[in-house]
């Protein structure tokens, strides 16, 4: 039987598939509800400093092909508040990724520094494509990208992952000066930059007007970025994007990835959906002639 258990830049998950930032993150409860449905590790939502309200409803609208545009605006109620409520659920019985935010290189530390001591890990978002500030402004900006990877890694000794975005130029010239900053890996992709139009009012949907497109229609675009990171980088990349089966899944670690997050996918496939996608995935091994998930990646990168 194929091992499903990943090594990932310095964190052991029992199995590849993992809890994307964003979705049923704000609360320890519903994280914990993600771990026992068969997450091999989760990722809070977003975490900022002080509490965000984030932008008024609507903030989600359904786009046809099984995708999501969202501008929910980063709402949190605040590191310090999050970890007052982790504290009733340590130890937590998967890894946990902490999904951190800010608007300038020490501010990322300073969120750092409170979370620490809870968490296995860190996410660093520098791509949310609908919150002025931390996009483009960071996450297009190789320099940037690197000082905030440095802060993070001068007040931690735990893993940094950076999530990268797919709205730049060339997503590998941010991953390499994460990289270079030295991040233990990059997370691939972040939701691509889209809007939706009410016609019957002429106006955006989203009351921000542009948001983040997620699910079913950015699989390729994620593939594409996966796969050139991976060709490109050391350290490896975790897929995210699109994945609402194990079958997406496998195409994705054949691409490069060493692990995958899921998110919009649970909204119509529910909790079920990691245990379904690692059981799909150690059914593929085991037909294929494959010892481990580590054997799968980048299978397809030449």
């Amino acid at each position: 039987m194929g091992n499903m258990a990943v090594d990932v830049g310095g964190l052991r998950f029992v199995n590849p598939v993992l809890l994307a930032a964003g979705i049923l993150g704000v609360s320890p409860s519903s994280l914990l509800r993600v771990a026992r449905s068969g997450a091999g590790g989760v990722v809070t939502k977003s975490l900022s400093f002080e509490p965000r309200e984030g932008f008024p409803n609507p903030v989600v609208v359904e786009v046809e092909g099984g995708g999501f545009v969202n501008a929910v605006g980063l709402s949190n109620p605040g590191v310090r508040n999050f970890k007052d409520e982790l504290r009733d659920y340590a130890p937590f019985p998967v890894p946990l990724v902490g999904s951190i935010f800010g608007y300038r290189p020490e501010e990322y530390a300073k969120v750092a520094s409170v979370l620490g001591d809870c968490v296995d890990g860190f996410e660093l978002n520098v791509s949310c494509p609908s919150v002025a500030g931390i996009g483009d402004e960071i996450g297009g900006n190789p320099e940037l990208v690197g000082e905030v990877v440095r802060a993070v890694k001068g007040v931690t000794g735990k893993p940094v992952f950076v999530k990268l975005s797919p709205n730049v130029q060339d997503i590998v010239v941010i991953g390499t000066a994460a990289q270079r900053a030295g991040a233990d890996g990059v997370v691939a992709i972040n939701t691509v930059s889209a809007m939706a139009v009410d016609g019957e009012f002429k106006r955006p949907t989203l009351s921000a007007s542009k948001g983040g497109l997620s699910g079913r229609p950015i699989k390729a675009i994620a593939l594409r970025c996966v796969y050139e990171l991976s060709k490109a980088l050391t350290i490896p990349v975790i897929g995210c994007g699109g994945i609402s089966s194990w079958q997406d899944a496998v195409d994705m670690i054949a691409s490069g990835a060493s692990a995958v997050q899921m998110g919009s996918a649970i909204r119509y496939l529910g909790l079920k959906a990691f245990g379904d996608v690692a059981d799909g995935i150690r059914r593929y091994l085991d037909e294929h002639g494959y010892r481990s998930v580590a054997d799968l990646v980048g299978v397809s990168v030449c």
